[in-house]
């Protein structure tokens, strides 16, 4: 498995997001079948494991806490706070909140669920924008110096965002959705992240399903799979999108590859200092996307991948990556 450097860590380049195990998208998997699934990745080689508070309302975390506790030693752990699951009268609800004692509880929360003593790299999910992301990472800079986490990370933020909070104390990588269809980071982060020596972590690196052999039933999403909302999968925008999917299978095809090997291959070759952490409830899946890091030996790599980020693209994609409203959320360049 190649490897990265992410803050003080060496982890697989590719890892693992947890989320789909519990959360957002499909019906998850049954408690056995999601186990399976970790302890597969963690013989396959996988050192990198992330998860967060909001997925499942702290169930994945849970997860990943029960099944991984015997092989602490063996990876690099990932958590997330200040987006989390919040009970309210009429139910359990998600609510950003950068303020330092909802950040300390969050993280005290998933120290818990987790049956851990330590989180490795924990990410603020969400900068919220009604506290100064100073006072936010000062807090997580406290959990830090008590040894209750050992580098942080943010989730979405601007490149102006990250040097502010860099200044208050050293970030060690920045997570976003990115894929070739999800360019934003583009604009300035992956820049500001070499600058500042920090890893760059790409969530949704196959664009959701998006950039695999088998792309979405968008007629079948269930009524809580997250993709629902987004106006990609949408009827006035997924026709397009899907015809355009069929002429970047047929790359892949030549490249001897999946669409989905093809498309990590993409990001990893972003720069060294780039991750990526695709999530699948499948086995067959987590060995085809781990396989996309020995797309590198390819002498044809790279004219491959120039067709692939022309054919796939911010001016190719119909449709807005989130809705308005969802976009209020994050804190990206949108230039």
């Amino acid at each position: 498995m190649q490897t990265r450097r992410i803050g003080p860590f060496t982890v697989s380049a590719i890892g693992l997001g947890c989320m789909n195990l519990s959360h957002a998208y499909a019906t998850p998997p049954t408690a056995e079948a999601a186990e399976a699934l970790l302890l597969q990745a963690l013989d396959a080689g996988v050192t990198l494991f992330d998860t967060a508070a909001l997925y499942g309302f702290g169930a994945n975390e849970t997860l990943v806490g029960r099944v991984l506790k015997p092989h602490r030693h063996k990876f690099t752990l990932c958590s997330k706070g200040g987006l989390a699951g919040v009970q309210f009268d009429d139910g359990v609800k998600r609510v950003i909140d950068g303020r330092p004692q909802a950040i300390r509880r969050n993280c005290e929360d998933s120290l818990r669920r987790l049956q851990t003593d330590v989180i490795d790299l924990y990410y603020l999910h969400r900068w919220h924008k009604a506290v100064p992301i100073e006072e936010s990472v000062g807090e997580m800079a406290r959990l830090v110096q008590e040894g209750k986490v050992r580098a942080l990370g943010l989730s979405e933020v601007s490149a102006t965002t990250l040097r502010r909070a860099h200044a208050e104390h050293p970030i060690a990588a920045v997570q976003t959705e990115y894929s070739l269809w999800t360019r934003n980071p583009e604009i300035a982060v992956l820049d500001a992240c070499r600058d500042i020596g920090a890893a760059f972590v790409a969530f949704s690196p196959v664009a959701r399903g998006y950039l695999t052999n088998k792309p979405p039933d968008v007629a079948t999403l269930g009524d809580k799979d997250i993709r629902r909302a987004m106006p990609r999968f949408q009827p006035e925008h997924w026709p397009a999108n899907l015809a355009l999917q069929a002429r970047a299978q047929a790359l892949a095809h030549e490249a001897g590859a999946t669409l989905a090997q093809l498309a990590l291959a993409w990001v990893l070759s972003r720069g060294p200092h780039v991750l990526a952490i695709p999530g699948t409830t499948r086995a067959q899946h987590l060995k085809e996307n781990l396989a996309a890091a020995d797309l590198a030996l390819l002498p044809d790599l790279p004219a491959l991948l120039a067709r692939l980020d022309a054919l796939v693209s911010p001016l190719t994609v119909s449709g807005d990556r989130y809705s308005a409203q969802a976009n209020l959320e994050v804190d990206t360049e949108t230039a």
